[in-house]
């Protein structure tokens, strides 16, 4: 079931990027958890396209519409499902696709795969399928604060060449939407901003880096085998659209440290045990040490280009390709709301595993 995540907290996606709509059903959410669409629409007014001259300048609102799931303000327990109608479809730019496969995309291999393939925009390929876990993304965000005052927060860390200083201080949402860009580094933000320009300008396209860091999450999340909290959260990342990369923690750097160097001493800090460094970036034998969880996703640049590219057609002919869509020179300002809600998802899930492991019988 390709378009399933979760156990507990379990989302279903649908909808293609210029079919009539996209959405989500949510099986697993609790009962009772107030909620509104309004709380859903600020994730979505994030991730949602033509918000900036740097994204692409496909217009849509993004309106989600609650269809079941949530009576009188609250949630019943039953399926929780969301649309989000697709308005600003425009299909006929993608008429040449039909029959070229377009360079680094999903094109020839869904069609390897399925045999048929909605060429229009990438159809589940797309990123316009993220509005489901978005949406989703934001419930499971609401849970994790009302349960451990748990905050996640991505942004942009590095943009081709161009990295901002470390963070010391967790940062606070309005450092992150301070710029379109989502770095909350303001002078690396106006570099930034100004290489996508020059590079959507040229036809091309730029990759780089999301961190994300995620603060109030208990001890103990996690499973020390199959399920590691680790592997959870890289399987969550690398399904997004345009990843290449995921390390936690110190990650590929720690490779060149020796083990006195990389180990995190135990401390007792506040009346609890902690650790006096974050190598382990928060996790430890696949569970939540209690530690701030900190990892890093690697985008590629945007697959569809505005430039001629060397391809063959559906019958292997060679040929020549040149987008006329509308794209994201680079997926990264957009992609940080998508980082947050696959986190939040991955966190909600093992909390609640948690719980019915180790809550639910008294013995």
């Amino acid at each position: 079931m390709s378009n399933v995540f979760g156990q507990l907290f379990r989302i279903a996606t649908f909808g293609e990027s210029h079919g009539p709509a996209v959405g989500v059903v949510i099986d697993g959410c609790p009962p009772r958890l107030p909620l509104t669409a309004a709380e859903i629409q600020a994730d979505l007014d994030r991730r949602r396209p033509g918000q900036s001259d740097i994204t692409t300048p496909r217009r849509e609102a993004d309106v989600v519409e609650i269809l079941s799931g949530l009576f009188e303000g609250r949630t019943t327990g039953h399926p929780l499902a969301m649309l989000v109608r697709n308005t600003d479809a425009r299909p006929e730019a993608y008429a040449e696709m039909r029959t070229a496969y377009r360079p680094s995309h999903a094109d020839y291999t869904h069609q390897a795969k399925y045999g048929i393939r909605d060429h229009r925009g990438g159809g589940r390929s797309s990123a316009r399928e993220t509005v489901g876990r978005v949406a989703a993304g934001a419930i499971a965000r609401k849970i994790l604060a009302l349960a451990h005052g748990t905050e996640i927060r991505a942004y942009v860390a590095r943009m081709h060449d161009l990295a901002m200083p470390p963070l010391r201080a967790f940062p606070s949402l309005r450092q992150v939407e301070a710029s379109a860009v989502r770095c909350p580094h303001p002078a690396t933000a106006a570099r930034m901003i100004a290489r996508i320009k020059q590079a959507r300008t040229a036809g091309d396209s730029l990759g780089g880096v999301i961190e994300c860091r995620v603060r109030g999450v208990p001890a103990g999340l996690g499973e020390p085998v199959f399920d590691r909290l680790d592997a959870d959260l890289a399987k969550a990342m690398l399904s997004l659209p345009a990843t290449k990369g995921f390390e936690i923690g110190s990650g590929f750097a720690g490779t060149l440290l020796r083990g006195s160097q990389h180990n995190d001493a135990f401390v007792r800090r506040a009346g609890r045990i902690a650790t006096a460094t974050n190598n382990s970036g928060g996790v430890q034998g696949g569970i939540s040490n209690g530690e701030e969880l900190f990892f890093r996703v690697a985008f590629k640049p945007t697959a569809t280009i505005l430039r001629p590219q060397k391809t063959v057609t559906t019958r292997g002919a060679a040929t020549e390709l040149q987008a006329r869509g509308r794209h994201d020179p680079c997926v990264l300002p957009r992609a940080v709301v998508m980082v947050e809600a696959m986190a939040a998802l991955v966190l909600v899930d093992h909390l609640m595993r948690h719980h019915a492991q180790n809550r639910a019988f008294k013995f």
